[in-house]
């Protein structure tokens, strides 16, 4: 009898053993480096991993452990990995100065961890805008029993975006305000263009209310991508049942997903496993991952399509061989309509998961069950925060409760309690919300079964809540994963406080502060739109980083009546308050008869109807202002007018027009009640 129940307990010993016997170190080699690429048809310079862009797959079974080693042979440049979804010791998460030294040109860094949970997942660079130009690859880890759905072929496929412009240049572009990426992607508005689709009055209440045009996306790309290329043939043979680990890598780009093969059936979102649910149309936010299960038909070439939101462009899957079957074109969004930009959002928050999918759908979230409670322990605390999503498109700045991560850059938590969020967005723009480390549970009205995810899309004027176990250590990101909006402020670090030691000080009273590295350091970003006409040339020189700006003004025109050339030339510090209000300081300069050179302070403010009132006034006395209006009639022609009332040079008037031809030059005419006619060529640098 001893024997026996001594067999027993060295079998269930020897079991409990297994796993840990059977788990393995997986060792992996990464190279970053610079290479010439041309993933739209133009060589350019980008960045890969072992060559390639996107990297390779890193592939592990639950219960193993990482070593991964990152070599950065870049010659001038710090780089950096963040392992995106996996559950990991804070010190491995790859954010520079926040939580892991950045990798410094030439260096190696060696991340090792325990791969605690399975399903798709994926890594990037956190440095910058290195993300864009090429530094992210995907990661799939098995579960220890396999799959619970059985596929035929297992393929990841990393969507992404691409464009030939350096993404330091894009950014200074979105900075600066220009028209230029909606009129090359066929976004731009007008008022021809909302006369043609019978919507201006829908055009003019929206200038009405002081809002600029919509747009879904930020940038024009000159490609979007699976598996860095156009166009993907998947390895699978009619009949075969095709498991697909979907993974947005897209910097500013959401993607609808439809095949022709029919509906997509869901099996896991952000890597955990869902109850199995069909959708015929899929959007796809940036940042998240999708497995879905496809059976490719008996005979034919049947197309899976990635499509860009906002209609731009798209990619293309295909599987099996034969008579090409196309997949579903998804209608193009209606940007003048404030109703159709909303409509889908609030059929979102419709608790009906079963009506008819729209045309344009949003995330399936609705839809999503987990596959075993997720509720979080009862005893716990729970504290409930709200954050509203904010910005300014024109400006460009994006923040939380109308502060960006430099202003305002710590949401403390304390290590036993329950975080329930509520993310309130008040712009007009998709924001696909990432939180570091952790998953959270997303109330979607599905109770104890609520999907667990580590990044939520938050429609335009929408809200969703979320709700997490503060069971982690240290700092972690918590940002807008559109990487523009992040890097202009859009973020946040969930900070874990600790109790002063020995002192026994409560954390609110002495919070311990992390390091924020580069974002909590706007950048700096020059540029300069100034007309060079044949009576005048005037236009404005900015130095502009967060809410601060250095501003150069000037107005240099042939007087024709005193036969002498007349200049004034501003030189301005500006701080942007909000997006309909802003003050400045600064000195003007002129050689204008009855002027002088004098101090001045005065504002701007946006009216309805994007009128601008400028104000000031002169340490001499004097008192100006001046109100001005661009009217866009087409997507590249525009006319603008300005009056101007001051008090030493009593009416001013202006008029011109100009048609823009690239992003850098357009033809210019203007009118100047001091200068007369002329006509010229415009220029921004």
């Amino acid at each position: 009898m001893h024997f026996r129940l001594y067999i027993f307990i060295c079998f269930i010993l020897l079991a409990g053993a297994l796993p840990s016997a059977m788990a393995a170190t997986v060792e992996y080699d990464l190279e970053i480096a610079e290479q010439v690429l041309s993933p739209a048809g133009k060589l350019v310079k980008a960045l890969t991993i072992n060559g390639t862009m996107p990297g390779p797959t890193l592939r592990f079974r639950e219960g193993d452990t990482a070593l991964i080693h990152v070599h950065n042979r870049l010659k001038h440049e710090e780089t950096s990995t963040h392992w995106h979804g996996l559950l990991l010791p804070n010190e491995q998460d790859g954010v520079p100065y926040v939580t892991t030294p950045p990798i410094k040109a030439g260096q190696t860094h060696t991340f090792t961890f325990p791969l605690r949970h399975a399903g798709t997942y994926w890594f990037h660079s956190h440095t910058g805008l290195q993300e864009q130009r090429g530094v992210f690859g995907s990661i799939v880890v098995l579960p220890r029993g396999g799959e619970a759905e059985h596929a035929d072929v297992d393929q990841v496929m990393v969507l992404s975006d691409w464009t030939n412009e350096n993404p330091h240049e894009v950014l200074r572009s979105l900075k600066r305000g220009t028209n230029w990426y909606p009129v090359k992607k066929g976004t731009a508005q007008s008022i021809t263009g909302a006369m043609q689709k019978g919507m201006l009055k829908e055009y003019l209440a929206r200038e009405r209310s002081r809002m600029p045009p919509m747009d879904i996306s930020d940038v024009a790309y000159d490609a979007f991508l699976i598996n860095g290329v156009r166009t993907f043939d998947v390895p699978a043979k009619a009949g075969q049942t095709v498991r697909l680990r979907f993974i947005n890598a897209g910097a500013a780009t959401y993607f609808y997903l439809e095949s022709a093969t029919g509906p997509l059936t869901i099996v896991a979102a952000d890597g955990t496993s869902v109850q199995p649910v069909k959708v015929q149309r899929l959007l796809m936010g940036i940042a998240e991952t999708y497995d879905v299960l496809l059976t490719v038909p008996p005979s034919g070439r049947w197309e899976l399509r990635a499509t860009a939101q906002d209609g731009s462009g798209s990619s293309s899957a295909f599987f099996g061989s034969g008579a090409e079957h196309p997949a579903p074109a998804v209608p193009k969004p209606n940007l003048y309509s404030m109703d159709d930009m909303l409509m889908a959002a609030l059929d979102d928050m419709d608790a009906d998961s079963t009506a008819e999918q729209p045309p344009r759908p949003m995330a399936p979230y609705r839809q999503l069950r987990a596959v075993k409670p997720t509720t979080l322990p009862a005893d716990l605390p729970v504290r409930e925060l709200t954050l509203r999503l904010t910005g300014d498109m024109q400006r460009y700045i994006w923040s939380f409760n109308g502060k960006t991560i430099d202003e305002d850059g710590v949401i403390p938590v304390k290590r036993g309690e329950i975080l329930r969020m509520e993310l309130v967005n008040d712009t007009m723009m998709h924001h696909p919300i990432h939180l570091h480390g952790h998953f959270f549970r997303l109330l979607n009205g599905q109770g104890a079964w609520s999907p667990l995810k580590h990044t939520v899309d938050v429609p335009p004027m929408g809200r969703r809540t979320i709700e997490f176990e503060a069971n982690e250590q240290g700092d972690w990101m918590f940002h807008c994963h559109i990487l523009y909006h992040m890097m202009e402020g859009m973020a946040r670090i969930v900070s874990y406080q600790k109790e002063a030691p020995k002192l026994g000080v409560p954390a609110h009273l002495m919070p311990h502060m992390p390091a924020m590295g580069e974002h909590a350091m706007p950048m700096l970003y020059p540029f300069a739109d100034f007309n060079v006409l044949s009576q005048l040339s005037d236009g404005t020189a900015t130095l502009m980083s967060g809410r601060n700006a250095l501003r150069v003004p000037w107005e240099i025109g042939l007087n024709r009546e005193q036969h002498k050339t007349e200049y004034e030339i501003d030189l301005l510090y500006e701080r942007y308050i909000n997006p309909n209000f802003g003050v400045f300081t600064g000195a003007r300069l002129t050689n204008i008869s009855g002027t002088e050179n004098r101090g001045l302070v005065g504002f701007w403010y946006r009216l309805p109807y994007l009128f601008v009132l400028t104000a000031n006034v002169g340490s001499t006395g004097d008192f100006r202002f001046n109100v001005g209006k661009t009217f866009q009639i087409t997507p590249r022609f525009s006319v603008n007018a300005r009056a101007q009332y001051d008090t030493q040079q009593i009416w001013e008037l202006a008029f011109g027009a100009e048609y823009m031809l690239t992003k850098r030059l357009s033809l210019s005419t203007a009118y100047h009640t001091d200068y007369g006619f002329g006509a010229g060529l415009g220029f921004r640098f």
